[in-house]
């Protein structure tokens, strides 16, 4: 086995959809909103115009087919590195091998896996989500986000939201963990493209305090619009 695993105890967190948003539960029975029903209900109008020209480009049920590949191919892909880096050498489903050949030489860099696929709640600004990997990369503690893409990103704006969704596990896994001494302040992103390299996204901390900054407004934002409703 490439790394060394010494997992935190898992937050048991129950996935819950409710109205198209995504909620997790945790044992006392907390509801607290997920990461990416926030960003979605805080897109900005030029994200939300930047999607609907791309609906309206390849057309509703082309744009549902590939949204809905994808959506397997990442939950396929996911489950294969979850498996691997739990040490259960698993054998890779044939629809993400090519993914799976991708990312697999970065994942031989991860060390001292901590959390794998781990529910994460942040009580004092109400959110929760499910983080990918909570590791070391090159020797370096971080929050772990693995990607699938038919190409390369190629830059970080590129990336759109993901780096709010980076920042926000950090904040919630440094708020869960506080007491086992975890303090991470990194990220890394993989996006694993067929018949080609992994692109890495690597993130210092003063980049993720900057996006941290974002994330924080964008929490704000979605309770005011809450409180708006009268909910």
């Amino acid at each position: 086995m490439p790394f060394n695993t010494q997992l935190l105890p898992r937050i048991n967190g129950k996935s819950l959809r409710e109205n198209g948003k995504q909620y997790y539960v945790d044992a006392q029975g907390n509801r607290l909103p997920s990461v990416t029903t926030i960003l979605n209900a805080t897109k900005p109008q030029e994200e939300r115009d930047r999607l609907l020209n791309w609906k309206a480009r390849v057309g509703t049920e082309e744009a549902t087919r590939i949204t809905t590949g994808a959506s397997r191919r990442g939950t396929q892909t996911h489950k294969q590195i979850e498996r691997f880096l739990l040490g259960e050498n698993p054998v890779c489903p044939e629809g993400s091998v090519a993914y799976w050949e991708s990312i697999k030489p970065v994942l031989e860099e991860i060390d001292t896996v901590k959390l794998v696929e781990g529910s994460v709640f942040h009580y004092n600004m109400s959110y929760s989500g499910k983080v990918d990997c909570v590791a070391s990369y090159q020797g370096i503690p971080c929050i772990c986000e693995w990607k699938t893409a038919d190409k390369p990103k190629g830059s970080i704006e590129r990336l759109y939201e993901h780096p709010l969704q980076l920042t926000a596990y950090i904040g919630a896994v440094n708020e869960c963990y506080r007491e086992y001494n975890i303090e991470v302040n990194h990220a890394l992103l993989v996006v694993a493209i067929p018949d080609r390299e992994a692109e890495v996204f690597w993130f210092e901390p003063e980049v993720m305090k900057e996006y941290w900054k974002q994330w924080q407004e964008r929490v704000a934002q979605y309770w005011r619009s809450r409180k708006g409703w009268g909910w």
